[in-house]
């Protein structure tokens, strides 16, 4: 039976499929609401699908499916089959860590401490925490606040009474109460256990109100040492707070999801808020060897997190919905307030996690990161082809003087300086930046046609706003060249990008590699053009300095400027010296009057 065959007698049911290669090795796994339907949907013809999807398809030899009652079960089910075989082709995981937890064991007197195993024993189990830190955090706040045990006894009602054990150094200095002697009842023992989980479940807020509280009562009964004691344990929890969680005014318990998808990869943060505090934050990274839909990743990323951190939250945030539902948990894309505020804070994270990727890749793999960052462009200005060869323009000139212009070259993502090219403005009079923007082109673009025809950009930056742009397009379709490249203007006030025939500029990531690139092509372009003016300006300014002297004309001038370096030089030459070189004492006395 052939693999179409096969897929026809596939139920339209919830399930999981899975794709064979020749050698029976897994390559892909994917979860459906109907298989059937699903499935189907990779045996098309071949022009509908996407190139990454065509290999896919045509390394297929045979496909199973599993099914289940839900989708949410399929998404489990799904998560744990990729785990399993890690297919080829689905989205991967780029971490692997194992997450600390706080755990609260199961004795008499229970010790609270951080451990990377989860042993089923009893214990109480919190977590787990992506930051370490954090969680060592909490655990000194604990021992700053409760003076519990640390030591590994075996500490029972039997063995106090026996007096089997002596206190150690911690009992003496103040940082236990010595249980292990019976300095203490079982029953306040366990009442700072129970605090402690009260805090590790729902954040720190609820005991900062109780301890306000104790210490309001036992101020109104004129016990102010175990108020000083309240307030201490109070201003504890507020300062561990304060630095170790970020707090929200939603005083509620939500799971906050972002996303943020490039062509091959994906980069996710994840919040956990309990209490109006932020308990848990998480950062993941994808490699999506086919092209996936946002919300397939989304639903990725949020069966990852479950199976990490256990069951959601009934309210959770996203930016948009993923494409399976859970029973019991609501997917909610807030429009504004302070849940709004958490996902844009979410999504930040997620942002910041690809910009230091991204930053690691430029120092790890040069090549790779530029790839990446071509393929952006092409993706936000909505080009077939990537941007490798690309040029940029930029008029440079003072109340009309001295007008000039620069085109620099970027080979790769990178500047080719030996690309560059400056020109003087011929045949535009005075400060006409339209009409010298459509020279330049022109200029630029009929000798490139004429010495290398296949040199052409993919993209031409225009530094300047629709009238530069347009003057640009109108030199390019004089050559016929509109079809062959693209050509944006980039303007400078709201780094807005303006495309020709659009009323409505585009809009960027401010944050975006993609964006920066091309701000930095633009400013390189008025880097080499202001250069080039500075020198063209200085240059005319000594000319006019020498020559508004009578006697001297243009060759005496050079010969000099030549001679001595600089007109600051020649007023600093003695006049013996001028009259030497010049060989006519009056021109000498003539010059050296002129600049002293």
């Amino acid at each position: 039976m052939t693999v179409r065959e096969k897929i026809a007698l596939f139920p339209h049911s919830p399930g999981v499929y899975r794709y064979y290669d020749s050698e029976g090795a897994v390559i892909y796994v994917g979860k459906a609401k109907d298989l059937h339907k699903r499935v189907a949907q990779y045996f098309v013809p071949p022009e509908r699908l996407n190139r990454k999807t065509r290999l896919l398809v045509s390394r297929i030899a045979d496909a199973q499916y599993s099914v289940v009652e839900t989708e949410a079960d399929a998404l489990l089910l799904e998560n744990n089959l990729i785990k399993q075989y890690k297919p080829k082709y689905n989205i991967l995981l780029k971490d692997s860590k194992t997450y600390p937890w706080i755990c609260v064991t199961a004795d008499e007197y229970p010790k609270v401490f951080l451990t990377r195993r989860v042993v089923k024993n009893g214990s109480l189990y919190f977590g787990p925490y992506s930051s370490v830190m954090h969680a060592r955090n909490l655990l000194e706040m604990f021992s700053d606040i409760y003076p519990l045990r640390t030591c590994n006894l075996k500490i029972t009602g039997e063995a106090i009474l026996r007096r089997r054990f002596r206190p150690c150094l911690e009992f003496h200095i103040g940082r236990c109460k010595g249980c292990c002697i019976g300095a203490i009842s079982k029953e306040e023992y366990n009442g700072y256990i129970s605090e402690i989980v009260s805090m590790l479940r729902s954040g720190g807020r609820e005991m900062i109100q109780h301890y306000k509280g104790l210490m309001e009562q036992a101020a109104e009964a004129l016990e102010f040492e175990q108020a000083e004691v309240y307030k201490q344990k109070m201003l504890s929890l507020q300062n561990h707070y304060s630095k170790s969680v970020v707090t929200s005014a939603v005083d509620t318990d939500v799971d906050v999801f972002s996303l943020v998808c490039d062509t091959s990869e994906a980069f996710g943060n994840f919040l956990r808020i309990r209490g109006g505090a932020i308990v848990q934050s998480l950062n993941l990274g994808f490699r999506m060897p086919l092209e996936e839909e946002p919300a397939s990743v989304l639903s990725t990323f949020v069966a990852e997190v479950e199976a990490k951190f256990g069951e959601l939250s009934r309210e959770v945030l996203v930016p948009f919905l993923p494409d399976v539902e859970i029973p019991g948990v609501q997917f909610r894309i807030p429009a504004k307030g302070d849940k709004l505020s958490l996902l844009q804070l979410s999504h930040r994270n997620a942002m910041e996690m690809r910009r230091n990727a991204l930053n690691q890749r430029e120092h790890t793999d040069p090549e790779a990161y530029h790839m990446k960052v071509l393929e952006e462009l092409r993706d936000a200005l909505g080009m077939k082809e990537l941007p490798m060869h690309m040029e940029c323009f930029d008029n440079s000139n003072i109340q009309g003087t001295n007008p000039v212009a620069s085109c620099v070259c970027f080979r790769g993502g990178v500047p080719s300086k030996k690309d560059y090219r400056r020109f003087k403005i011929k045949t535009v009079v005075g400060a006409n930046d339209y009409a010298s923007m459509k020279e330049v082109v022109n200029r630029r673009y009929s000798r490139l046609l004429a010495e290398a025809p296949d040199d052409l950009p993919q993209l031409v930056v225009i530094d300047g706003g629709k009238g530069q742009l347009e003057f640009a397009w109108q030199a390019l379709a004089e050559l016929g060249l509109t079809e062959r490249l693209t050509v944006i203007g980039l303007a400078k006030r709201l780094e807005e990008v303006i495309r020709v025939g659009d009323p409505y500029p585009l809009f960027i990531d401010r944050n975006s590699s993609a964006l920066k690139v091309l701000q930095q092509i633009r400013d390189e372009a008025h880097r080499f053009g202001i250069t080039f003016h500075r020198n063209l300006r200085s240059k005319s300014q000594v000319d006019s300095a020498l020559l508004a002297i009578p006697g001297i004309g243009a060759k005496t001038a050079e010969r000099l400027l030549l001679h001595y370096g600089s007109v600051a030089r020649i007023a600093a030459a003695p006049l013996d010296d001028l009259s030497a070189f010049l060989g006519r004492p009056s021109l000498a006395a003539a010059l050296h009057q002129a600049l002293a």
